[in-house]
This record gives structure tokens, C-alpha cells and sequence, in this order.
């Protein structure tokens, strides 16, 4: 495709949103916004996911350019454009070589603050959203209102509140044509194309149970620094507050969920579980759980059963299998009859990395101004079925659907400033409350 048929295909995204693009920009800069072929993408949240996601955009083949970087903090910035800039990059993403000269960020286009991500936002044609995932509601909706192309990272929410956000701005984001790509990247991995494609095909019968599993151990944790507010201190040790992280079984085992959804081209209706702290109790891991065991029900009446675990010293666990009235489907790339013969195998040690794979297609799609990719609709209603299980975990109850999907709680804090305060505070121990099965509100 011309560049400027290319050009024409983003500027005609950002018509759509009342020129929201150019706003504060030159009008010089706005005019050479679409006199060449450069794709330009700004990168909002420069932690690893976000040198990574970086990285791999500047990896395609497209005339791609990292334009503008913003974060909360600055020290995140300077660390990802360090690693983003490096003259070998085996050890950032394990591949040779070095994307460097596809990087022109100086120093009036990093952004840092809380509202760093609209102003990084003007800047560019593709939007990389990479924060810690409670923020993505509030930034998927400012990328779709700028008329961005956008990759965002899953999960796409820690709340119901943020979930309806989500989807409200996916259908705007239909309307627009806008390309929308998730970092559930199991959909860009060759060996899940072609196992769920069998399985949505009748190859074991009709689904009757999945099992989905993310079992590990232990993860990283900060410590606490001198002189460090308490907005400070949750974010940099994000992974430990719901309304950062939304707990393990929604910052990770959405994945897993997400392969069982899929598959079954539906999200369950009801969930039950249990699930505590019994070895991460410290107070240096916030509020979340060590575990999760989730039962879910779908409308025809077959179940997701569901574990996470981070506790050290267990066993490993990232999967997923499938049973059916004719067969069974143990894990990816493996398909079995009932009586345990191999009817479909998949050797996968050979395929392209997915994590690439989803870059290569959004801004090979892009560059030949193709609309494509809506992916947040299904990701929006992956992490609700996340959501609802960290319900079912923390209440003890049965949780439905509906009602958990239409729930008012709001884990955001009120006002977002480094002395604010948020919803969750430590007790005079530093301590953490947890969610308490039987007494904790989830709806």
C-alpha cells in the first residue's frame, strides 16, 4: 500500500474522534503527522511487560518508530529506554541484535505523572498500553477517544466497573476502526490456533468439563523505601493490591480462563470457590491470595475447574485440558480418543513466539490500512470471568454472573496523586486486611 493510503487509513481514525489526535500539537507537526509511511507508537507504562511489547512493535517489518514513553514514575522510563535502546537485545528479549535506530524519543516526549498517557498519546498512530492493569480502563478509553491503533496487555480491568469501561469504549472502538490487540497471546500461538480450531470442530464431541491451571511459585515483591507515601509504596509493589493487580487470578490466570472460553465460544454464568494466604501472609504482600480454586458453570451445563497457586516448593502447573463426549484433549497440541488413542498431535518447539506473532499481524494489518482486530470485548469479558472467580474465592458464596458483572464496587482509588490515599490502607502491625470467605462483600 502508498503512504498515503496508509496515512489516510490513520488519519481517517482520528476524523472519527473530532481531530482528538492533533490537540496540542504544532500544526506543523500535525501536517508531517501523515507525510511518510512511519507508523509511530507511544508506549504508556515502561515496566518489562512494556520494554517487551516495545521491543517486538520495533521488531515488525513495518517502518515502525517508538515516538513518545510515559509512566508514573520517571526511573521506569529511563530503565525501559536503557533497554529499549541497547545495542544487543538478548538479554531484554533473547533475540540478537538491536532496534535502536527505530527509536527517536528525546527527552520533551517522556511523560511522567499520572496523566503522562494522554499527553504521549498525541503523538502517535498505535498506542502500547502496558501499565499495571487498573489503569487500563481509564487509558483504553482516552487511546479509543484519541483514535488510536492499539495493543493493550491483559487483564483490561481489576473491577466491574472497570469491565463495563472496557467494553463501552470496544464498541466505540468498532465503530471507529480501530485495531484492537490484546496481549492474550495464546490467540497468536500457532499450536492453540489449530488445537481450539479442532476442538470448536466437534473433534472429541461436545465439551463437557475443561481444566485450567497456573500453578507456580513465588513471584518478586519490593520492599517498602524511606520516605515513600503510601500511593508510592502500592504502586511500585503493584502486584500485591487488587486495585492494581486485581489478584494473581486475574493478572495471570486469565489466560487460562480465557483458552477455556474460548474454546467453548462463551464465558461461564455462575463460579463457586475457595481459595486463602497461607505461606505469602507478610506484609510486604498486601491483601492478595496464595491460591485460588475455582468451580465454573457454564450455561449448557459443562464446568471450567480452575487452580492458581503461588506458593514455593509445589508443583508447576500452566495448562489447560478438554474433555468431551467422544475424546479427550489433555493439553495443547494433544488430541485423544476416549480409549486414549492419539487422533492429532502438534510438535510446537518449532513455531514462531506468539508474543511476536501478535505484533506482526496488528501492524502488518495497519500498515495495509486493513481494519482486523477487535480483541477487547473478548478480553473484557476473559477478565470479568477472572474477576468473578476472585469473587467466588473471597465471599464463599455463589456468585452469579449478572450480578457480578453489574457490580458497584470500585477498587480505584478516589483521587490518583502521590498523597492521596487509597481504598486499601495497612493497620498499625502494617498489615494488610484480606478478604475473609463467609464475611467479605464481593457484589
Amino acid at each position: 500500500m502508498s503512504s498515503t493510503t496508509r496515512r489516510d487509513f490513520l488519519k481517517t481514525s482520528t476524523l472519527l474522534t473530532g481531530g482528538a489526535m492533533l490537540s496540542g500539537l504544532p500544526l506543523a507537526q500535525a501536517a508531517n503527522n501523515f507525510t511518510d509511511d512511519t507508523i509511530k507508537v507511544a508506549l504508556i507504562g515502561c515496566g518489562g511487560r512494556g520494554t517487551g511489547a516495545a521491543v517486538q512493535a520495533l521488531l515488525t517489518k513495518q517502518n515502525v518508530r517508538l515516538v513518545a514513553m510515559a509512566d508514573a514514575f520517571r526511573h521506569r522510563i529511563d530503565e525501559a529506554y536503557k533497554n529499549i535502546t541497547a545495542e544487543d537485545l538478548s538479554d531484554i528479549i533473547g533475540v540478537e541484535g538491536t532496534v535502536k535506530n527505530r527509536v527517536d524519543v528525546p527527552e520533551d516526549r517522556k511523560y511522567v505523572g499520572f496523566d503522562a498517557y494522554k499527553k504521549a498519546m498525541q503523538h502517535a498512530d498505535v498506542v502500547i498500553l502496558t501499565t499495571p492493569p487498573g489503569f487500563r480502563p481509564v487509558h483504553f478509553a482516552e487511546a479509543v477517544e484519541q483514535g488510536k491503533q492499539i495493543f493493550m496487555e491483559k487483564p483490561v480491568a481489576t473491577d466491574a466497573v472497570g469491565i463495563r469501561k472496557v467494553l463501552e469504549a470496544a464498541e466505540i472502538a468498532k465503530k471507529k476502526k480501530l485495531n484492537v490487540v490484546v496481549g492474550l497471546q495464546r490467540h497468536y500461538q500457532l499450536v492453540y490456533r489449530e488445537w481450539v480450531d479442532r476442538l470448536q470442530n466437534g473433534m472429541i464431541g461436545d465439551i463437557v468439563a475443561s481444566r485450567v491451571y497456573w500453578n507456580m511459585g513465588a513471584l518478586w515483591v519490593r520492599d517498602r523505601k524511606p520516605n515513600t507515601t503510601e500511593m508510592q509504596y502500592q504502586m511500585e509493589n503493584w502486584y500485591y493490591f487488587n486495585w492494581l493487580c486485581g489478584d494473581h487470578i486475574v493478572e495471570q490466570h486469565v489466560h487460562n480462563l480465557d483458552v477455556s472460553n474460548w474454546v467453548k465460544g462463551a464465558y461461564p454464568v455462575r463460579a463457586v470457590g475457595s481459595g486463602g494466604r497461607q505461606v505469602r501472609v507478610g506484609k510486604q504482600y498486601g491483601e492478595i491470595y496464595d491460591h485460588h480454586t475455582v468451580e465454573f458453570e457454564y450455561a449448557d451445563g459443562s464446568r471450567m475447574f480452575s487452580q492458581c497457586r503461588q506458593i514455593p516448593g509445589t508443583k508447576d502447573a500452566v495448562t489447560e485440558g478438554f474433555h468431551g463426549t467422544n475424546g479427550t484433549a489433555p493439553f495443547p497440541g494433544k488430541i485423544m480418543t476416549s480409549k486414549g488413542y492419539t487422533t492429532w498431535s502438534h510438535d510446537d518447539r518449532k513455531d514462531p513466539n506468539p508474543y511476536q506473532v501478535e505484533h506482526d499481524e496488528l501492524f502488518a494489518a495497519i500498515a495495509k490500512s486493513e481494519y482486523k482486530f477487535a480483541d477487547a470485548e473478548n478480553a473484557a469479558k476473559s477478565t470479568m470471568t477472572a474477576i468473578m472467580g476472585r469473587m467466588a474465592t473471597y465471599s464463599g458464596q455463589l456468585i452469579e454472573w449478572d450480578a457480578a458483572i453489574n457490580s458497584n464496587i470500585n477498587l480505584m482509588p478516589d483521587t490518583l496523586d502521590w498523597n492521596a490515599k487509597p481504598k486499601v490502607l495497612p493497620g498499625p502491625d502494617g498489615m494488610y486486611a484480606c478478604a475473609i470467605p463467609g464475611v467479605t462483600k464481593v457484589v
